[in-house]
């Protein structure tokens, strides 16, 4: 499986950081999740306003880490 993976940080913290992953459906490639993140981590972000996207991509990942 394919997930859009976000390194972030804390706004008011910038030395807390996260990696927060955003599950795709299993038969998208990760050609199609390069093409579809932009929006998936836009949504991200304005959902959680105290954290600042730093970095984003994609990689294989498993049910675990999800």
């Amino acid at each position: 499986m394919i997930a859009i993976i976000l390194s972030t940080c804390l706004v008011n913290d910038p030395g807390v950081c996260r990696e927060q992953i955003i599950p795709l459906a299993s038969e998208i490639s990760a050609v199609r999740c390069v093409m579809t993140a932009p929006p998936h981590v836009a949504q991200w972000n304005a959902e959680h306003p105290e954290w600042r996207v730093v970095r984003w991509q994609c990689r294989p990942t498993t049910e675990r880490d999800t």
